[in-house]
């Protein structure tokens, strides 16, 4: 075992806060630019000449948002048995390294309109495998460094810092955007090259690398079919054969179908292979099983309210209040800050509360926590008073940082010391696809809420403002897919929708004033939109139910005795 610097044990003198301190460095920045560029969506196509907006676009808006959460959804599995095998730190090392260099290309786009979306999607899924290695080896890295009386402390702080920063990158987002798109990618140029001279001379590995055989087919079988359905369920946002969303498309029927045959091979070839990727047999452990279970449910609600928050601020509630649609995106950053705040607050508190009294009842109350903020958020109306709309925040926050500090802790402890990469890759696989599936489940339920009553809302709110019927039919027949993208990056698409027929210049000034300020479409969509969002934050609240019951049902400690043997 190598001595690690500063002197002391392994499980004491400074050596574990330095690991610490890195680890949560290099989640926090893998975590903000998974959500940074959200807010900076509008500017970023608007640097590099892409209209947002154009149907054709759009699977290059889907797949800057989706393109890294995929990888990260696909990858840590295998990078973190992989960490087990060739050492945690190398492996979060090399990542870090790659993430910088990632992160230096995509300031330096030098294509424009498709080409340059192409430049920053590559580039990005590259940077997310460097993100994917760092976050699968850190919680591993953590667990190898503090004693057991101290784990959930440091690993509360660790997973307090990578949800704190999906919401911290929207802000970013949205400043940095402000100033220049470029700026967006330039923020983890500094951190990422200090983070990896850092690693590099201060990280030791503590744990004892157990060299094996790479399973091959495992990792291939996994890769594709979890890669094949969470993109078919992303295809199935979009419209197909004259229906609102693409569910009905053979493709993405087949994706599915296929994907989910490809994880069933993936299923039994773990079964039969001395060394396998995935650590089936870990799922005996009742809290191992509970804890991933908890955070798949929790990682599809986390992932819907982040989005219905930002279409609800950035397409109705700002404009409502006087802010210009290229304005809100920065503001809906700003004013999301309250939910951020409740993570800061309780994170680290519940950690360390979960080693003196287990992960269970802390985990199962903020669960419940954010159930009731569900609820209290599907109650307000669409022009809510802020101060009740913050207070729901903070509450879902402090909610959040119950359940992940102590969740993340009893997970990683109810395993065996030589298979923590492996769990910690199993856990954030079930988090980063809960938060990809969220994008596809919330967004499908948001498009069949607007299709049932938002065509003759538009229709006859445009007909009153003197468009003539059949251009208002027109648009008003437009898949509601375009008209939420348009509420999520920001945009007022009244004129977009309506300039190339010329009705709107035909228009007398009144009318277009009116069409393109700050009120009507926000007022049009309101009613519609809030119909979905009773629809989405109802599924969201029986999901942390749900979560809820998984989370009571881990036992008491959550360490298997196994566990307990092997970790002195």
């Amino acid at each position: 075992m190598t001595q690690p610097p500063g002197g002391g044990s392994v499980r004491g003198g400074r050596y574990k806060w330095v690991a610490l301190s890195n680890t949560t460095l290099g989640v926090l920045m893998s975590a903000m630019d998974g959500s940074i560029v959200i807010i900076a969506l509008p500017a970023i196509f608007r640097g590099i000449g892409l209209d947002p907006l154009d149907p054709r676009n759009i699977g290059y808006l889907l797949w800057m948002i989706l393109g890294y959460l995929l990888v990260q959804a696909v990858l840590v599995v295998a990078l973190g048995r992989l960490g087990d095998m060739f050492g945690r730190v190398k492996m979060y090392n090399n990542g870090f390294m790659i993430f910088s260099a990632a992160s230096v290309a995509l300031s330096f786009d030098p294509l424009h309109a498709g080409g340059g979306a192409l430049w920053l999607i590559g580039w990005r899924v590259l940077q997310a495998f460097g993100g994917s290695m760092l976050s699968a080896n850190s919680a591993a890295i953590l667990t190898d460094a503090f004693p057991s009386d101290q784990r959930g402390m440091a690993l509360g702080v660790n997973q307090i810092a990578a949800l704190a920063g999906q919401f911290l990158g929207l802000v970013a987002g949205g400043l940095l955007a402000e100033w220049d798109w470029r700026a967006v990618f330039w923020i983890s140029v500094p951190f990422g090259v200090l983070g990896t001279l850092w690693s590099y001379r201060s990280l030791r590995e503590v744990g004892t690398p157990r060299r094996a055989r790479i399973d091959w087919l495992g990792n291939l079988t996994f890769a594709l079919g979890t890669g094949v359905v969470l993109a078919a369920i992303t295809y199935g946002i979009q419209p197909y054969g004259g229906h609102p969303t693409g569910w009905t498309n053979p493709w993405v029927r087949g994706g599915i179908a296929l994907g989910v045959a490809l994880l069933v091979v993936f299923a039994v070839l773990e079964t039969r292979v001395a060394e396998p990727m995935f650590r089936l047999a870990l799922f005996k452990v009742r809290a191992f099983a509970a804890g991933n279970l908890a955070a798949l449910l929790t990682a599809i609600a986390r992932g819907g309210l982040q989005f219905m928050l930002i279409i609800w601020l950035q397409g109705i509630w700002l404009p409502l209040h006087g802010y210009q649609f290229d304005k809100t995106p920065l503001w809906a950053g700003i004013y999301l800050l309250p939910l951020t705040f409740g993570f800061l607050v309780s994170g680290p508190t519940s950690g360390s509360l979960s080693d003196r009294f287990g992960p269970r009842v802390l985990a199962t109350g903020g669960l419940l926590l954010m159930a009731a903020a569900f609820v209290g958020l599907l109650l307000l109306p669409v022009d809510f008073d802020y101060r009740v709309f913050a207070l729901l925040l903070v509450c879902s926050g402090i909610g959040q940082g119950m359940f992940s500090a102590p969740n993340t802790s009893g997970v990683m402890s109810s395993v065996a010391p030589g298979e923590r990469g492996a769990a910690s890759g199993m856990r954030l696989t079930f988090q980063n696809s809960g938060t990809a599936l969220s994008i596809g489940v919330f967004f499908s339920l948001m498009v069949a809420g607007l299709a049932s009553s938002l065509p003759g809302t538009l229709s006859a709110g445009l007909r009153a403002q003197g468009v003539p019927g059949g251009v208002a039919d027109q648009v008003a027949g437009l898949p509601p897919v375009s008209t939420l993208f348009a509420a999520f990056l920001g945009v007022n698409p009244i004129g977009h929708l309506l300039g190339p027929s010329g009705a709107l210049a035909a228009l007398p000034a009144a009318h277009r004033d009116t069409l393109t300020g700050t009120r009507f479409f926000p007022e049009l969509i309101s009613g519609p939109f809030h119909h979905g969002l009773v629809t989405v934050f109802s599924a969201a609240a029986a999901m942390a139910v749900i979560s809820a019951l998984a989370s009571l049902s881990r036992g008491g400690t959550g360490r298997s005795p196994k566990t307990e043997r092997t970790s002195a």
